[in-house]
């Protein structure tokens, strides 16, 4: 019951804060958002794309009217910005260990009807490659709750009036409940590698 009221609480916070600070991020980077019609309008989703720059949840967050609630490390709540995690819904995870609390959190979410977001390579790319792997977090989740994968890819550069900054949103699948975790986690890391090749230089 504890847990359902937080959640409650967390998503007023989201939508308290949403129309500000997105009204703010549109202003200074002026992003393009496509396929926005591909994020189902209601049931479980858990929006899954590349991690290059801090602000690359935002670029999900204005793509979509529902509340997502982003699966972010818990570093992130041991500073000045704590409250603000807490207030928007994110969910801490301890990436030092198998954090079965955060996965109950996000499951919790899911069996609810609602949104996640998360990355699966884990952490920013800092590196020259494409994509880092894959970790098994999204797929998993996804086979638990029976949720929709929403596969998207961020490109362009988080620049002040920059005029390429874009997300692309692919069309959403689900993970056939017989379908091995390796197979489903190779197909989801190639639909967002094949949108940032097709993506990049457009």
């Amino acid at each position: 019951m504890q847990r359902k009221v937080n959640m409650r609480l967390r998503e007023w916070g989201y939508k308290f804060l949403k129309p500000i600070l997105s009204l703010v991020f549109k202003f200074y980077y002026r992003p393009k958002v496509f396929g926005r019609e591909n994020i189902p309008k209601s049931g479980p989703i858990i929006l899954v794309g590349n991690h290059k720059h801090l602000m690359d949840q935002c670029m999900a967050i204005i793509s979509t009217k529902r509340v997502i609630h982003y699966m972010a490390k818990k570093e992130y709540f041991d500073g000045k910005m704590a409250w603000f995690f807490k207030f928007t819904g994110v969910i801490p995870v301890d990436r030092s260990i198998k954090d079965e609390r955060a996965k109950s959190l996000a499951l919790s979410v899911l069996k609810s009807g609602g949104a996640i977001g998360l990355f699966p390579e884990g952490t920013r790319n800092k590196t020259e490659n494409l994509l880092l792997p894959f970790k098994f977090g999204a797929v998993a989740l996804a086979k638990k709750a029976d949720a929709t994968i929403v596969p998207f890819c961020i490109t362009g550069d988080y620049k002040f009036r920059t005029k390429n900054l874009k997300i692309i949103i692919d069309k959403p699948f689900k993970i056939d409940k017989n379908e091995d975790l390796n197979t489903a986690n190779i197909m989801l890391e190639n639909r967002i590698r094949n949108l940032l090749l097709e993506n990049s230089n457009s």
